[in-house]
């Protein structure tokens, strides 16, 4: 059923409304900063020798907003060629690896704020790049950008076309919401209520958190 789908879905154009449109967006929203947090999660538990967790991202719940981000931007960039798996490959390492070193050198290289990653100091960071980005990043990014494209992007296409629209639409934003919420709040708005930011409120819980410097 579904390898009938994702056959349809790469070789025509399925028309989408508005509101399948917005389905897809939030759950893209939602499912790649999951990924992303599940990816770091693991990563630097095997980073540590296998002996410490660190819980990573910025926010309350496991998401983090780049590996969201770089979803959006995989998909405005390959789903035109995505009857050609290879070049959807190498545009997504290409396209996301522009991204994460962007964000990195602004967010530690220019801003001064906290550095949130260092390949100087992980495992596997061959084709090394200031730190910012490695052979291995863009790799697994590009295999994840055939995986959002080949997998998921399809089966949220597929869930806004076949379940109901209205429940999947409020089912969908209020996710969307509520990781929204949740990032807008540790980045910014934490400092006009009582409640502490995300990783205060970790680390006094005992969650271990990673940091690098130079």
């Amino acid at each position: 059923m579904f390898k009938e789908f994702l056959r349809e879905y790469i070789d025509t154009d399925i028309q989408l409304t508005k509101k399948e449109k917005i389905v897809i967006f939030c759950l893209v929203f939602v499912i790649g900063g999951i990924f992303g947090w599940f990816y770091e999660f693991l990563f630097y538990w095997m980073n540590s020798g296998f002996r410490t967790f660190y819980w990573r991202g910025a926010n309350y719940l496991p998401w983090i907003n780049i590996y969201a981000y770089g979803s959006f931007l995989i998909i405005f960039l390959t789903y035109q060629f995505r009857k050609k798996p290879w070049l959807v490959l190498l545009i997504s390492m290409i396209s996301t690896g522009i991204l994460e070193y962007c964000t990195g050198y602004v967010i530690y290289g220019k801003l001064g704020w906290i550095r949130c990653w260092d390949y100087n100091q992980e495992i596997l960071n061959f084709g090394n790049v200031n730190g910012y980005i490695c052979l291995r990043s863009i790799t697994v990014f590009g295999i994840s950008g055939l995986i959002l494209m080949y997998g998921m992007l399809p089966l949220f296409i597929k869930i806004a076309k076949e379940f109901n629209i209205k429940k999947m639409l409020i089912l969908s934003i209020l996710l969307f919401s509520i990781f929204f919420i949740d990032n807008a709040y540790n980045f910014m708005l934490y400092k006009y209520f009582p409640i502490p930011k995300a990783s205060d409120f970790y680390k006094e819980k005992g969650f271990n958190y990673l940091y690098f410097s130079d």
